[in-house]
């Protein structure tokens, strides 16, 4: 049998043909990374858009319940929350559940905190100053931290405004009105937060961070060690742990 020669370059090259076709050329290759590049910087962009946005929600709500708040003092000449019921509900009308002691604050440093807690939310709603039904009652973090009692910051956790101990919040400081922003807070967006509110230091300026333990509204201003680091001077919010239960305090 005889085997032409122009047939075996034949053979042979359609062999090379099918073996470069069974890979990926360079310009290939080259376009699957620019496609990857792209994906992989718009997941990047909206993560980063989602929490700027959450930070903003976080930071709206603070500023929505510091106008609420002064303008409920402004038109009843009491404090939401420590008016008392039998006044609110001659002043505010309807049906007012409950009421502090009239003593021109919110909170005291006892079980009563958590009953004018709870009423100043009643006070500020029923009063037509934010949105919402809240009830009142609360008597302890547990009865707080209830959909009907209490409102919520962007991670589901429950926020809260009254008369803060020193010792509910990071650094040098005195007794004061805060807001206290809640926890479930990532700690790269409290960081952010701070950072568009004020100086980007946990224990510094008007953005604190939340004590960690033996605080005056227990879980609802609590927050965990990881957020801070202390080692060096001044703090930081330390991203690197990744906490996702932190909490910070405005103070008004």
């Amino acid at each position: 049998m005889i085997i032409h020669s122009h047939k075996i370059v034949r053979v042979r090259m359609q062999d090379m043909n099918n073996y470069r076709q069974s890979g990926f050329t360079l310009v290939e290759i080259a376009i699957v990374l620019v496609i990857v590049g792209l994906l992989l910087g718009g997941i990047l962009k909206g993560q980063e858009l989602i929490n700027s946005a959450r930070v903003r929600n976080i930071a709206d709500q603070n500023s929505a319940v510091q106008a609420a708040y002064y303008g409920f003092i402004d038109r009843y000449r009491q404090v939401p929350g420590d008016m008392r019921q039998t006044d609110a509900q001659a002043a505010i009308g309807g049906t007012i559940n409950a009421g502090g002691d009239g003593n021109g604050r919110i909170g005291g440093g006892t079980t009563a905190d958590w009953v004018e807690a709870s009423a100043a939310w009643e006070h500020l709603s029923k009063a037509g100053y934010m949105t919402g039904n809240y009830q009142g009652g609360g008597t302890s973090a547990e009865t707080y931290q209830a959909p009907d009692v209490a409102p919520v910051n962007a991670f589901n956790g429950y926020v809260l405004i009254s008369r803060l101990p020193a010792a509910d919040y990071a650094g040098v400081g005195s007794e004061r009105l805060g807001y206290v922003f809640g926890n479930q807070i990532p700690v790269n967006i409290m960081r952010e937060l701070d950072v568009k509110l004020d100086d980007a230091r946990p224990e510094t300026g008007v953005v604190r961070a939340a004590a960690d333990s033996g605080t005056a509204y227990d879980a609802v201003n609590a927050a965990d060690a990881a957020c801070v680091d202390d080692t060096p001077d001044p703090s930081i919010w330390d991203i690197n742990t990744n906490s996702q239960d932190c909490n910070g305090v405005y103070l008004y």
